[in-house]
Order: C-alpha cells, then sequence, then structure tokens
C-alpha cells in the first residue's frame, strides 16, 4: 500500500511548536509533525503563531503531503517531525 491522506484536518501544537496532521498507509494511521522552522521557510512572511501556521500549512499542504511521503517511504516508521531539512 501507499502513504494516503484521506483526512484533511490538522491541529496546532502550541508546546511542540508545530502542525500535527496524519496519513494513512493502509490501515495503519502514521503521525506526522511540521516544525516551526519549516512554516517559516515555507512562507517568510507569515505569522509566527497558531493562525499563521496553520494559514502556511492550507497554503503548502500539498508539498508537506509530498515530502511527509518521501520521508515514509525511505523508512515507513510510525511517526515523523519535519524540519526545514526536510523541505531544503
Amino acid at each position: 500500500m501507499s502513504l494516503t491522506f484521506p483526512n484533511r484536518s490538522r491541529s496546532y501544537d502550541e508546546a511542540g511548536q508545530r502542525i500535527r496532521f496524519v496519513g494513512h498507509d493502509g490501515m495503519f494511521q502514521i503521525s506526522f509533525s511540521v516544525a516551526a522552522d519549516a512554516m517559516a521557510r515555507m512562507q517568510p512572511g507569515a505569522a509566527a503563531d497558531e493562525a499563521g501556521y496553520l494559514a502556511t500549512f492550507d497554503m503548502q499542504s500539498s508539498t508537506i503531503r509530498e515530502v511527509a511521503s518521501k520521508a515514509y517511504d525511505r523508512t515507513h516508521k510510525s511517526m515523523y517531525v519535519l524540519t526545514a531539512a526536510d523541505f531544503g
């Protein structure tokens, strides 16, 4: 099976300063987070707060999911934190 993203929901983790979302590989749920540094790289002028990060995620969702899929294809873990380096 390949990784899919049937659930478009995402949430902000204030303590971790990241956006969380999930993907699915068949019946397995894979957890992803995008760190604030990655959001700032994708959208340099966006506000560095929950609303700004969520807006950036929504605008860049295709790119984020593509990077998430590539990370999953390499290692098949159940949890990932994507940082600016992953979007380099």
